[in-house]
């Protein structure tokens, strides 16, 4: 899907490898949502329209028309990644190894 033209994603997990690399290669952007506020969430979503995969329900693939919605950068053009940054630096604080 990247691939084809998909830009942003909303997730709350890690991304494999061979996702990093499409979104590295094709300039795409992962967003974390952030977990167990699903009532403010709904609240900033203006517009959902189901563009792909309408059987799978909440799976479904959806175009999103949002107005402050608060999401965490993770994964960004050019190859950073906020989950691994973070495990890292809590490796080096508590000087551990992961």
């Amino acid at each position: 899907m990247i691939e084809a033209g998909l830009r942003g994603m909303i997730g709350k997990g890690k991304r494999s490898s061979e996702v990093l690399d499409a979104i590295r290669s094709h300039k795409a952007v992962y967003f974390g949502a952030i977990g167990g506020i699903a009532a403010l969430t709904a609240r900033c979503i203006k517009k959902a329209e189901v563009v792909a995969y309408d059987d799978l329900g909440p799976e479904a693939i959806m175009r999103l028309e949002v107005l402050r919605l608060p999401l965490v950068v993770i994964n960004d053009t050019r190859g950073r990644d906020l989950y691994r940054e973070v495990l890292e630096k809590i490796a080096v604080d508590r000087r551990v190894d992961f």
